[in-house]
């Protein structure tokens, strides 16, 4: 599904769209949400999980986890926080990834990182600024072409001092066709701020039932 050049929704969604994140380390954020429906992948950050909600948005969910050991399945509920981003909450806490809320300039290279049956992928990509288009983009890599179910994929900000410190940017959220080329929009860091002020009870939750390989 391609979006015209002179649309104005940079957030139109696709309607086949599985996210998939992850990290280098060995307990891995990327999560797998089952649903009623069917399945779809999120990213557990240190605010909580997000996801698209393509195959579920209400009722109960089953939440798979990546540690160093193996799957981890967790029962939860989804909970919606606006703009298309939905979370839950889990008894144990998972492995997460920080957020960064800073606005990537045209020109910064950032990271997408995605997986399929095969595994684990990443792709290093550019961020790009189109007059027509109101928020993020990013150039599509060509798994991003022929795989409809790596939309939602996680788009990351690395340190370029610390390659163990990287950072949530966004999640992809649709392909755009511009002037004959294919780009990537992003639901970006003015999305993920609601995950945060979804979460103001952060500091009064209960407390996290820790695993020791991610303590």
């Amino acid at each position: 599904m391609l979006i015209p050049h002179r649309t104005h929704l940079a957030c139109l969604l696709l309607p086949l769209v599985t996210a998939c994140v992850g990290t280098r380390e060995a307990a891995d954020a990327t999560l797998r949400i089952y649903g009623e429906t069917g399945s779809e992948l999120g990213v557990c950050t240190s605010y909580g999980m997000v996801f698209l909600g393509r195959t579920v948005r209400a009722g109960y969910i089953d939440v798979e986890a990546h540690f160093g050991d193996g799957p981890n399945l967790e029962a939860t509920v989804v909970e919606p926080i606006g703009h298309g981003l939905y979370t839950a909450e889990t008894e144990i806490r998972l492995p997460a990834v920080r957020l960064k809320f800073h606005d990537p300039k045209a020109g910064d290279e950032l990271i997408l990182r995605g997986r399929t049956e095969d595994g684990a992928w990443e792709e290093d990509v550019t961020v790009k600024v189109d007059d027509h288009v109101h928020g993020l983009l990013i150039t599509a890599p060509a798994i991003m072409l022929s795989r409809d179910d790596q939309v939602g994929a996680g788009v990351f900000w690395s340190n370029p001092f610390d390659s163990n410190d990287r950072r949530l940017i966004g999640l992809v959220s649709a392909r755009i066709r511009i002037e004959g080329k294919t780009y990537l929009s992003v639901l970006g860091p003015r999305d993920l701020w609601r995950l945060v002020t979804h979460r103001r009870d952060l500091l009064r939750r209960k407390p996290w039932i820790y695993r020791e390989d991610i303590m």
